[in-house]
């Protein structure tokens, strides 16, 4: 009964399995159930023992070596057929022997309720009497999301990809949008002081269906602008700055540091699929949006924008040519890397970060165990960097 796997009873019960519902409900009340269970075991235990002794008496006669044989004789029977084999049993094959066994311990149960009740009385005595105070009947252990996590990863019965699917929902809550943004300087945006035409052409040839749209500057934001709208207004009327603006779309605004289970409510409430993050001064940092955080949860699905940079190359040694701006959780996470992920989040950045200092091509450092080369600089930035997988280390 206490090997039972519990959601696999709760799912069955439900189901309509009569064996089920009575075995959750011998369960419920654990403290009756298994004083019911141990007043039957140690009544039949020692009436076997005496049993035995008596018979040990009455035919092998009245001595110390009578007695001494019946002891070992009881002792060897009870513990190997009352105790360890059945327990054995039980744990291997607990649905098959409890769910049966349930009809049978349900009407038990309702019997020796008076006797059990008096056995308790005793009990809750002596536990009074020590401080002690009992767990409640019926009361259910949370699991904690780390327990979930390696529930899942446990069991065998789920796919390797649905495996990795629950464990990054996990994740949603610990990942940011920090993690996951489109920085600013590879946001693809339109300036709405540039010339018509070339406003045209730079939509037509957008490689996403919305664009940021700036004044001048990109701290000049304007809104986002499908790019559907803009193809029909161009097509069918005559664009102009003015019906330009009625079709820019108001900004959405996510703070910086907004956990993506969050942000993928704050999606949904706002009816939005991208949003502009936005550091404590108002500053923007990035773009996200709802492919982003889906990717997270079932990996990439979308191909990568041309803008976009990040990337990494196997070369023949068996290293890594690396670009500066690849995320850190994308080198751990597909190459098995285990940079730390609470400071800066690209390669560029943690390497800024730990040396202090804009490097030069060719110098060597060894950051989270992994030795890195910087190849190239160019802007006050790390442009490439030579990596060794970490089975190397």
């Amino acid at each position: 009964m206490m090997a039972l796997n519990r959601y696999r009873l709760r799912h069955l019960a439900r189901s309509g399995h009569r064996g089920a519902r009575l075995a959750t409900q011998l369960l419920a009340a654990t403290d009756k159930f298994l004083s019911m269970v141990l007043v039957g075991n140690n009544l039949l235990n020692v009436a076997a023992a005496l049993l035995v002794g008596e018979i040990a008496l009455r035919y092998v006669g009245h001595s110390q070596y009578a007695l001494l044989v019946a002891t070992g004789a009881a002792t060897f029977a009870i513990l190997v057929f009352s105790e360890i084999t059945p327990k054995v049993i039980g744990a291997t094959h607990p649905a098959k022997i409890a769910l049966p066994a349930s009809y049978l311990l349900a009407p038990l149960l309702r019997i020796t309720q008076p006797v059990v009740w008096v056995v308790n009385l005793f009990v809750r005595a002596l536990l009074w009497a020590l401080r002690l105070k009992p767990a409640a009947a019926g009361v259910e252990h949370k699991l904690s999301v780390e327990e979930l996590r390696t529930l899942v990863l446990e069991t065998g019965y789920l796919p390797h990809k649905h495996q990795s699917i629950l464990v990054n929902l996990f994740d949603l809550e610990a990942i940011t949008v920090d993690d996951v943004m489109v920085p600013r300087s590879q946001i693809e945006a339109v300036d709405i002081e540039a010339p018509l035409e070339a406003i045209r052409e730079q939509v037509a040839t957008a490689y996403h269906r919305r664009l940021v749209v700036y004044r001048g500057h990109l701290e000049e934001v304007l809104g986002t602008l499908r790019v559907r709208n803009f193809l029909n207004v161009a097509q069918n009327e005559e664009l102009t700055k003015e019906r330009l603006r009625t079709i820019i779309r108001e900004p959405y605004f996510v703070p910086a540091g907004t956990p993506l289970f969050s942000q993928l409510h704050n999606f949904q409430e706002h009816q939005d699929r991208m949003g502009l993050v936005v550091d404590e001064y108002g500053e923007l940092m990035g773009l996200v949006t709802l492919e982003d955080i889906v990717e997270e949860i079932i990996g990439e699905f979308t191909t990568q924008s041309p803008l976009q940079a990040g990337g990494f190359v196997k070369q023949s040694d068996g290293s890594y040519l690396v670009e500066g701006a690849t995320p850190l959780r994308e080198l751990n996470r597909k190459l098995g890397f285990v940079f730390p992920l609470e400071g800066p989040k690209t390669l560029n950045g943690l390497i800024l970060e730990y040396l202090q200092d804009i490097p030069e091509p060719g110098t060597s450092v060894k950051i989270g165990g992994h030795p890195l080369e910087i190849v190239q600089t160019q802007d006050r930035v790390v442009k490439a960097v030579r990596l060794r997988p970490p089975a190397d280390d």
